[in-house]
């Protein structure tokens, strides 16, 4: 809740974070805990959205998209991140800048045991090939979170990970 007593739609705000950036293609494996913001840039004709069949694609996505000029973001889950780790060193050896939101499986409130490796190994090993990372439990951090993570990733050109908790984004609950 913001101190106003609203609820922060965190969604918007990375949606408008991403505008204000002028980050013009967002790509996505679809994910629930994304939706919202999907849908937003899906709604922006200004802004190209392409949904992914794996995430390490996305990668190659965002390399190009920087290489022509553009600004990227790709959206995902914590379990796909074991998927990107050799592509991600396209990235790190070629120096581009990178952002990447994951939302998070496996840690607060998990119920499948199946997303439990992934989640709890994503800020390890984002961190150890060299990508900077935010973790966020709180809806009213996540603007400042996110455009902290866009001025680092398209002004310094780091490649940066902004981790969107299960205590943000809900835990699934399977019985």
């Amino acid at each position: 809740m913001s101190q106003d007593g609203a609820a922060v739609d965190w969604p918007r705000s990375i949606y408008q974070t991403f505008k204000d950036a002028k980050i013009s293609l967002v790509s996505y494996v679809p994910d629930g805990g994304h939706k919202q913001l999907i849908a937003h840039c899906h709604a922006d004709k200004e802004m190209r959205t392409v949904s992914l069949t794996t995430e390490q694609d996305g990668i190659g996505l965002a390399s190009g998209a920087w290489l022509g000029g553009q600004r990227s973001a790709m959206l995902l889950q914590s379990s796909g991140v074991g998927n990107c780790i050799n592509a991600l060193s396209l990235i790190n050896n070629c120096r581009f800048p990178f952002l990447m939101l994951a939302t998070m499986r496996g840690d607060f409130g998990e119920t499948n045991n199946w997303q439990m490796a992934m989640g709890q190994a994503t800020p390890t090993v984002l961190s150890a090939i060299g990508m900077v990372c935010f973790r966020v439990e709180k809806a009213e951090d996540v603007e400042e979170t996110v455009q902290a993570a866009t001025n680092m990733a398209f002004l310094a050109q780091q490649s940066v990970a902004v981790l969107l908790s299960q205590r943000l984004i809900g835990a699934k609950v399977f019985k």
